[in-house]
């Protein structure tokens, strides 16, 4: 077995917002800032100043914000990632939100947030509802 990690990264337009919708959707924590280490990155010329910019009052890296769960540290992080062009067609790959029995009330909550529907699906006992965030990422709610 190897001590591989890794991350999710959704490439996405606003990294800040996204990161911010999707903490709030799923009870994670963002990733906290070290403004002090990003100054000292851009005072020695490691960094330019328009690698940065302030997000709610925050210095932070303008290319990305992560999100953590804070119960499980071991779980996978998800980075949103700045990317010049906008989502043109369907995900390759997508998130599934589990939620055991309050698939209905946490779809209802999303939607509510911003979160579009899609559809619904079935196949034999499994069911889900298919959104998509504010960036029009489809995922599911199962």
């Amino acid at each position: 077995m190897s001590n591989f990690e890794f991350q999710v990264v959704v490439d996405s337009a606003d990294p800040h917002a996204q990161a911010k919708w999707w903490a709030e959707a799923l009870g994670w924590q963002f990733e906290p800032s070290d403004e002090a280490f990003i100054r000292k990155m851009v005072d020695a010329g490691h960094a330019k100043e328009s690698d940065t910019t302030v997000w709610e009052g925050v210095l932070v890296w303008r290319e990305g914000q992560a999100i953590r769960d804070p119960e499980h540290p071991g779980r996978p992080r998800v980075l949103f990632q700045l990317v010049p062009e906008s989502k043109a067609v369907k995900n390759r790959l997508h998130l599934d939100i589990r939620t055991g029995d309050e698939r209905e009330a946490v779809a209802e909550r999303l939607i509510a947030a911003g979160a579009t529907f899609l559809h619904r699906g079935r196949q034999g006992p499994s069911e889900w509802i298919t959104l998509a965030d504010p960036e029009g990422n489809e995922f599911c709610v199962a």
